[in-house]
């Protein structure tokens, strides 16, 4: 389940929630129970990703080492 952050109208602090995507622009109560209004606000996320483990060897001549000139290697 993703992770949704909503801001109060009032005092601007922010309440994270786990909800399913389903849930996620359904009201929020006040965790402090004082009434006050949430709203959904749009967050950065972050992936972690592996790092490619292959690499080119760009050869003598700083390209590719293919030899075919424009091959597409980086």
């Amino acid at each position: 389940m993703p992770l949704y952050e909503y801001r109060c109208d009032v005092d601007g602090s922010l309440v994270t929630l786990l909800r399913s995507m389903s849930e996620a622009d359904d009201p929020v109560e006040d965790p402090e129970g004082r009434g006050r209004a949430f709203n959904r606000v749009h967050s950065t996320f972050q992936v972690d990703a592996p790092v490619p483990s292959h690499r080119i060897d760009p050869g003598p001549s700083g390209g590719c080492g293919c030899g075919a000139g424009g091959c597409g290697h980086f």
